[in-house]
């Protein structure tokens, strides 16, 4: 499950943004920060300790909160194949996670 997002993951954060057509001016700082936001949770997917289910649930709820103030940012903010692509991983990943907290974090 992980090792796949990564990689998807870590790929759109080597592209430049296209922002969207009449965007926020506050949309190129915003997308910085969002990028940041993503990779921090990475990082704590990462270093999360599989072992201990409930810390794993912890951290894939922010995950998936995470995942999702990023795809407001990218939605509002990029525009074409840079937003698609960005939401579809964004998305994906929460997704993802959504699912496994659903399967494996009743009770947690």
């Amino acid at each position: 499950m992980r090792r796949s997002t990564f990689t998807v993951l870590a790929f759109s954060l080597a592209t430049a943004p296209a922002f969207a057509q009449g965007g926020d001016a506050t949309c190129p700082r915003d997308v910085v920060v969002a990028q940041s936001m993503q990779r921090q949770a990475l990082d704590q997917l990462e270093q999360a300790e599989l072992s201990d289910i409930a810390k794993s649930c912890r951290v894939w709820r922010r995950h998936v909160d995470t995942m999702r103030r990023v795809a407001a940012v990218y939605g509002r903010c990029l525009s074409g194949g840079e937003r698609n692509a960005g939401l579809a991983q964004v998305q994906g990943s929460e997704k993802e996670f959504a699912e496994a907290i659903r399967t494996r974090c009743k009770g947690l």
